[in-house]
């Protein structure tokens, strides 16, 4: 018998809402860690993992390298989405090939940025993706704007994309 809840089903995906205007989603993927890792540099696996339901991402820019910048812009494409946009960008920070990802997200007019720290430890199953977003603006409704949601769906995504 084992304490792996996970083993033998489908990953499972677990948030945490915290008063403190931060997030954490948590997920196994059944695939290494270096293959998690490039999905999230790769611009192709990009393109696949981090646009919103009912959007498609133009990533117009991966510069996969500490102090290198990323730029994607989300396109609505589902009816009652189409004519909305959003663009995601932000700077690499720290780089730790299979192990670690950290970038600068800015996250509207001003000096807002969130700091977005990913974790990739290996388990039995693959790789637990822990994904822990901070600093995200005061005035943002995490609950209201889905956040946590958002990462949850993305990380399914991204699962999909490096799984098998």
């Amino acid at each position: 018998m084992t304490n792996n809840p996970n083993e033998g089903n489908a990953p499972t995906t677990e948030n945490a809402v915290d008063g403190g205007q931060s997030i954490t989603v948590n997920r196994v993927i059944k695939a290494p860690p270096e293959r998690v890792y490039e999905a999230f540099l790769n611009p192709a696996d990009m393109a696949v993992w981090a646009p919103p339901e009912g959007f498609r991402a133009d990533v117009q820019e991966v510069e996969g390298e500490e102090g290198g910048s990323f730029r994607i812009e989300n396109v609505g494409e589902a009816e009652g989405m189409d004519q909305y946009s959003h663009t995601f960008e932000g700077t690499y920070r720290k780089l730790e090939r299979g192990e670690k990802i950290v970038w600068i997200e800015e996250t509207g007019e001003g000096d807002n940025h969130s700091t977005v720290t990913v974790t990739l430890d290996s388990v039995p199953d693959g790789t637990e993706v822990t994904l822990r977003l901070e600093g995200i603006p005061e005035d943002v409704d995490i609950e209201e704007y889905g956040v946590a949601g958002a990462w949850e769906d993305s990380l399914e995504k991204l699962a999909g994309q490096v799984e098998g």
